[in-house]
């Protein structure tokens, strides 16, 4: 198993988990050994579609920053899943490695924000994901696209969901004033017991939380209670994809940074240097 995965279940051994210890019975020692094996056997799996020729080199510096492997782990991930990813955005950068993952006794779910007359970032960002998927039906033959947006919340059957995730997303659901009903969407999706993994770029928690989250930016209590007001209960967090050197206070916001680079050429290296955003990443539980 790779030293980072095997850091990051340490850490979470050591006290990631926002709420007091829950005493729970340790499996048999068979059990501990199937899951350890099945564990270590995704990992592999997740490593090697990394490596695929399908992932351009863009898509693959952007690992060091967004962690995949030891993130989609600390989600508990496995291949024999319903997963839902939520707004996967026009490139599809995880649904590259969650299709690939699930496409042999799984099934993935890709909700994005339907085609919106009138607004025409929206229409092209939906475009550019159904082509990509269609470009590729040896990867992408099996994923089913829903729709979560104003108005329109159907990101899967009830209750058919073992995991659903979503990246970088919560703070255009709160732009968008539909966070809350996003996250009762995803509720309702889920089976009992199924899992909730949220990661987002981390707000400064000295500053009050502004409820549109316009630099992009959410505080993690704030975002914690509003999950948790969904229903869900919060199980992990994990410092998987945390950035010190991000200051969070940048004139065009989180989108200052790269990826995106919004000020373009000006002081391109000193963004370049911080690198992507800190991001909190945490696990609910439907109970």
């Amino acid at each position: 198993m790779p030293r980072s995965v095997i850091a990051m279940f340490a850490a979470c051994l050591l006290g990631a988990c926002a709420s007091p210890p829950v005493k729970v019975a340790s499996p048999p020692a068979p059990e501990r050994d199937a899951a350890t094996s099945a564990t270590a056997a995704t990992a592999a799996t997740i490593e090697q579609i990394l490596a695929g020729e399908h992932r351009s080199a863009d898509n693959r510096a952007r690992d060091v920053y967004r962690h995949p492997l030891d993130t989609l782990l600390f989600f508990g991930i496995r291949p024999d899943m319903t997963v839902v990813e939520v707004w996967p955005g026009a490139g599809g950068w995880y649904t590259e490695v969650l299709a690939p993952l699930l496409a042999g006794g799984g099934k993935l779910y890709a909700a994005m924000m339907p085609p919106t007359p009138g607004n025409a970032y929206v229409t092209a960002s939906f475009k550019s994901f159904t082509d990509k998927l269609a470009a590729r039906p040896d990867l992408y033959g099996r994923v089913e696209v829903t729709a979560l947006g104003p108005g329109n919340f159907a990101v899967a059957p009830p209750g058919s969901a073992d995991l659903v995730v979503t990246f970088r997303n919560l703070h255009n659901w709160m732009n968008l004033g539909i966070a809350p009903e996003a996250f009762a969407e995803m509720f309702r999706a889920l089976k009992p017991g199924g899992i909730l993994g949220v990661v987002e770029h981390r707000g400064d928690p000295a500053k009050p939380q502004d409820p549109r989250a316009a630099s992009g930016y959410v505080n993690e209590e704030y975002a914690i209670k509003l999950i948790k007001a969904a229903g869900f209960e919060l199980v992990a967090r994990s410092e998987i994809n945390t950035n010190p050197r991000d200051t969070k206070d940048y004139e065009q916001g989180v989108w200052t940074l790269p990826p995106n680079y919004r000020l373009g050429n000006r002081d391109r290296a000193k963004y370049e240097a911080i690198g992507e955003s800190d991001r909190f990443t945490l696990k609910f539980r439907k109970p």
